[in-house]
């Protein structure tokens, strides 16, 4: 029997022939050759090698003359130089010290064994209850989601704090900043919500904050019962640059496993703005120019890389609930961090230093924060009471020191009046002890009950 080939089946056969070749030359070829370099100058934290070549996020080893090791990722390059920085100790190193690229980038090992353990900026432990048993890895950078392939947030997360729930409903995938200066109980809200909120996993992230705080919120503030379900990453302020920017992605990458198994995880950042003073001391340290109030633009870039990575996923119906902490220097907000995370988040909540002061707990600015998914996620009757309590209590609070000086007579306005007997049980409302739940639909009754809904 004679067969005979048409066109297209030598060309298809031509074809495979071909691709069969190249896929055969791909095994036979050698691996990438190694070429190390040595170490010519270091300033600051900067180290300055030539003669390896490496890619931008890759790793290098600094070999000292003692026998030490110091790890080191590229952060950039200049000509024949390789800009490198440590990410841990560089003390012992010396010029001319060997430096040897390691041919891949940082990955994170994950798995079920995280929850309830501590670790740092680079995956290890810090809890001293031996090494961690996992099975997977995944990239340090995660990886981006098509925007067309987030599920639509439509379900109410309970937090478990009465003027959230109530006034600042969050959805499920959302991310909310929380705005603060320095002592005003930001670590204590934090706290509240790690512990009341409905979450499968909690991931928190402590970068650049004092070393003491550590301990400190794990013991006292996460307590054994919420630390069942957590996985700590602590980067204190003593750590590298490097570091503390590992962190960050570690404690997001994290939360992204869990997501993809289809878990739903609230992420806690204690701060976002600590991350970005990381990429600025690494940024200027290698040349880059400052642009506002010393930043480079190369923090503003990196903040939408990490917030953006949180939220929903429709590949497996999990989600991440994130709450970055934002720093806000001398209670100023346009700040240029806070600026800059206040239009890439989908809501902000603002702490008040007046509110703290007077003993007001938790400190939420009501008037200055803003939840931008609430009306997505609740019903037209909860939004108009919500509505009415804030007009209420802005009513209050901007006639406020004309009523507290009597200089505001009963009867000139019906709407201050109002405001007036409402405001006692408008603040009660907005009180709440931190180790005192109070549910969604507890928040929600109390809510109507007090305007009359």
């Amino acid at each position: 029997m004679t067969m005979t080939m048409t066109m297209p089946d030598i060309r298809r056969s031509v074809l495979w022939r071909d691709r069969l070749a190249q896929y055969r030359s791909r095994l036979a070829a050698p691996p990438p050759l190694i070429v190390e370099g040595k170490l010519t100058r270091m300033v600051g934290l900067t180290l300055e090698a030539v003669g390896c070549q490496a890619a931008i996020g890759e790793r290098c080893l600094v070999l000292g003359p003692g026998g030490n090791i110091v790890e080191t990722e590229v952060v950039g390059f200049s000509g024949n130089k390789t800009f490198l920085m440590p990410t841990g100790e560089i003390r012992g190193l010396m010029p001319n010290a060997r430096v040897i690229p390691v041919r891949h980038a940082y990955g994170v090992a994950v798995g079920d064994a995280l929850l309830g353990r501590v670790l740092d900026g680079g995956g290890q432990p810090l809890d001293g209850r031996g090494p961690l048993r996992t099975g997977s890895v995944v990239p340090l950078s995660g990886r981006p989601i098509n925007p067309l392939g987030r599920r639509p947030i439509r379900e109410p997360l309970d937090v478990g704090v009465r003027a959230i729930n109530a006034l600042l409903t969050v959805g499920r995938g959302q991310r909310m900043g929380l705005f603060a200066g320095s002592g005003v109980g930001k670590s204590v809200l934090l706290g509240m919500m790690t512990r009341f909120t409905n979450a499968d996993v909690i991931v928190v992230g402590l970068i650049g904050e004092r070393g003491r705080e550590v301990k400190e919120f794990i013991e006292n503030i996460l307590g054994e019962e919420g630390m069942a379900r957590s996985v700590v990453v602590a980067a204190p302020a003593d750590h590298t640059p490097m570091m503390r920017l590992h962190g960050a992605m570690l404690a997001t990458s994290i939360a992204e496993y869990f997501r993809d198994q289809g878990k739903q995880v609230l992420l806690l950042m204690d701060s976002l703005t600590r991350f970005a003073q990381a990429q600025r001391e690494i940024a200027l340290a290698i040349g880059e120019p400052p642009a506002t109030k010393g930043y480079p633009p190369s923090a503003f870039a990196k903040l939408p890389q990490l917030v953006e990575r949180a939220g929903t996923s429709d590949e497996t119906g999990g989600s991440i609930t994130a709450f970055y902490t934002v720093l806000t220097e001398s209670d100023d907000q346009q700040d240029p961090i806070a600026d800059a995370a206040r239009a890439i988040l989908d809501g902000h909540i603002v702490l008040s230093r007046q509110l703290a002061e007077a003993g007001h707990y938790p400190a939420i600015d009501i008037e200055a924060s803003i939840s931008r998914v609430m009306t997505e996620v609740t019903s037209s009757v909860h939004q108009g009471a919500a509505r009415h309590f804030k007009q209420l209590y802005s009513a209050y609070q901007q006639n406020r020191d004309l009523i507290n000086i009597g200089a505001y007579n009963r009867g000139s306005d019906p709407h201050i009046d109002q405001a007036i007997d409402y405001q006692p049980r408008l603040s009660s409302f907005l009180r709440q002890g931190m180790n005192q739940p109070v549910s969604l639909a507890e928040s929600i009754g109390g809510l109507n009950e007090l305007i009359g809904a």
